[in-house]
């Protein structure tokens, strides 16, 4: 799905009416000529997941731009670092409270107020989901598969009913977080049971389209370099029947020399998966070293400049990058330091 207008600045077009030289009264109407599309940069969605925010706050971090002034961390990523989308996960039953349905109100009222798009990314468990943890969260673990159904449909349309009841609209939703083999184990294995898991996909994407019938629904796999990754889980929802609308990737260049060999793969594969499926493609994770900004914002100016800007993919959004370095048991892959943005996020603007 490119996303173009046609701009009209330097000069303005007009029919031309011509009258027949034999005295007919009827015009014929020469048409403007069609000229080809350019590219709106508004278009390309410059995003950052900020699911920490409110407990970083919490526990007394503040935010400061480049020059030294405290700002409100949202504000700073929209005004100074181009940001105009936030990803905000959502767990089940959090014991801390942290990114559940209140957290995650609290942090889409701000987005909103803001004017930045919103995606909504449901792990289905009361903590992260990823490649190595996809078991279903205990309230869920005694159902059956239509149990499962009914649980996920049910979550959905509570956490996205209680947004539409604040005017909150998210664009995007994403059922499940980096599903290389299912998710909601064991019964939502892609391996050994590929129908359960399409039919966990399409009860999301379903109860998303009955609160939210324009959000793209997304399915998100890691490692957006792997195309033999992406193929045999999305073969499998084809060939099944799920429903979604969008391909969604993540992408940690390691080490950070290697990011351009990173980024090609990434976006051949996403060339592949857009002729395979025939699904938009959005990177819905990146991060790279905080103290690597100059290769971080080479990174994302690349995936801006030859993915958005060739239409193999519709945006990129930042994880977490206001996280300090080391948060929460060693995550060093944000893009400040000393509360500070640094350079990277500079490609979005």
């Amino acid at each position: 799905m490119n996303k173009f207008t046609i701009t009209l600045s330097a000069f303005a077009l007009s029919a031309v009416s011509l009258f027949a030289s034999c005295g007919g009264d009827e015009p014929d109407t020469i048409p403007a000529p069609v000229l080809p599309p350019v590219e709106d940069a508004s278009d390309f969605v410059a995003g950052a997941d900020v699911g920490w925010l409110t407990q970083l706050e919490q526990e007394g971090h503040k935010f400061y731009t480049r020059s030294g002034e405290e700002k409100e961390c949202m504000q700073l990523l929209r005004d100074d670092c181009g940001i105009d989308a936030i990803r905000l996960r959502v767990w089940l039953n959090p014991a801390d409270g942290w990114n559940g349905k209140q957290d995650v109100l609290a942090k889409a009222r701000r987005a909103k107020a803001l004017g930045l798009d919103l995606m909504i990314d449901f792990h289905f468990r009361d903590t992260w989901a990823d490649p190595g943890q996809q078991d279903a969260p205990a309230e869920w673990a005694s159902l059956d598969i239509d149990g499962l159904k009914s649980a996920v449909s049910a979550h959905v349309t509570d956490i996205l009913g209680a947004l539409k009841a604040e005017g909150i609209i998210p664009k995007w939703v994403q059922i499940g977080n980096e599903t290389p083999n299912g998710m909601l184990f064991p019964l939502g294995n892609a391996t050994t049971h590929p129908q359960n898991f399409a039919s966990l996909i399409t009860a999301g994407y379903e109860a998303s389209k009955s609160v939210f019938p324009q959000a793209d629904v997304i399915v998100h796999v890691d490692n957006g370099n792997d195309n033999a990754r992406f193929t045999w889980l999305f073969d499998i929802l084809k060939n099944n029947n799920a429903k979604y609308d969008m391909i969604g990737m993540s992408l940690y260049p390691w080490p950070a020399d290697s990011w351009q060999k990173f980024a090609k793969d990434c976006l051949a594969n996403a060339s592949s998966l857009r002729s395979r499926y025939g699904k938009p493609v959005m990177i819905c994770e990146v991060g790279m070293p905080y103290n690597e900004p100059d290769k971080a914002y080479d990174l994302l100016k690349y995936l801006k400049e030859e993915g958005w800007g060739k239409g193999l993919i519709e945006g990129v959004f930042y994880w977490e990058p206001e996280a300090p370095a080391g948060y929460n048991g060693g995550y060093d892959k944000g893009c400040f330091d000393n509360s500070r943005p640094t350079k990277a996020l500079e490609a979005f603007k």
